[in-house]
């Protein structure tokens, strides 16, 4: 099988990183004695689904950040993850609970596995049902070559999201757009324009959180907790984030109903 990694991109760094350090309190009591990326959707892990899909596009190596209940991950999966006709996919982990009694938060957790990851790498979520996304190799290769720092896919709003968070411009750019609540001429011409939901599917370069948005040192010593939330929204402001809408099979399987939702289909 072609490797799909570019001769610039050494072996030993991941062109990939799945976030599965989440507590999963709105899974409780499933999330209790399992890990939410562990819970099982239509006969295997969820995020095992997000496996596959990174297996496919390509990835040969992922960063797996784990915390609440996170030595079961790696009991489960081991090192290496294996799938008939695909090149098998090596698998390392952040410990963000050993390491520091609990998760770091999305842009915590990314900071702390970045001596590990490539120049540029996707970014996908254990509990994130979205089995037919495409990590795509050569979205890869055309993203290093852009000027942004970050790409994210949106998607549909959501019932549990209605409001949205973030807008996409005719150009391509991913759009900070204001609240709903306000009320100037203003924010009520940008509240036309559509917002949509974050599906935390993303590619990031190295260089988005080694800007000034971002004050954490690569690998993040200290154990600094940082959402992404703010950052992402700095970087629009900056022209430095792109978009693009997605429109296959999604959920975030935050609670027990979705869950269940998703096994009866």
């Amino acid at each position: 099988m072609t490797n799909n990694r570019t001769s610039a991109t050494p072996p030993n760094l991941a062109t990939a990183m799945l976030l599965a350090a989440g507590r999963g309190e709105r899974m409780r009591p499933l999330s209790d004695s399992t890990p939410k990326p562990l819970l099982c959707v239509r006969g295997q892990p969820l995020m095992q689904w997000a496996m596959q899909g990174l297996q496919r596009g390509g990835v040969s190596q992922v960063v797996v950040n784990t915390a609440w209940l996170g030595e079961q991950i790696p009991q489960y999966f081991g090192d290496v993850f294996e799938t008939t006709g695909q090149a098998p996919m090596h698998l390392r982990y952040s410990h963000e609970g050993e390491d520091f009694g609990g998760a770091l938060e999305t842009a915590g957790g990314i900071v702390r596995a970045l001596p590990n990851l490539a120049e540029a790498f996707w970014v996908a979520a254990g509990d994130v049902f979205a089995p037919d996304f495409v990590f795509a190799p050569e979205v890869l290769a055309d993203f290093k070559t852009s000027p942004q720092l970050a790409h994210i896919w949106l998607v549909p709003n959501p019932e549990h999201n209605l409001a949205g968070d973030f807008g996409v411009s005719a150009e391509g750019l991913a759009l900070n757009l204001p609240k709903r609540e306000r009320t100037s001429a203003a924010a009520s011409h940008a509240q036309a324009a559509p917002r949509y939901t974050f599906s935390t599917m993303a590619l990031y370069k190295r260089a988005f959180f080694e800007a000034a948005w971002c004050d954490i040192p690569a690998g993040n010593p200290a154990g600094a907790k940082a959402p992404l939330a703010a950052m992402l929204r700095a970087a629009m402001d900056n022209g430095a984030v792109s978009a693009s809408l997605y429109t296959g099979a999604w959920t975030d399987v935050g609670t027990p109903e979705r869950l269940a939702q998703l096994n009866a289909a």
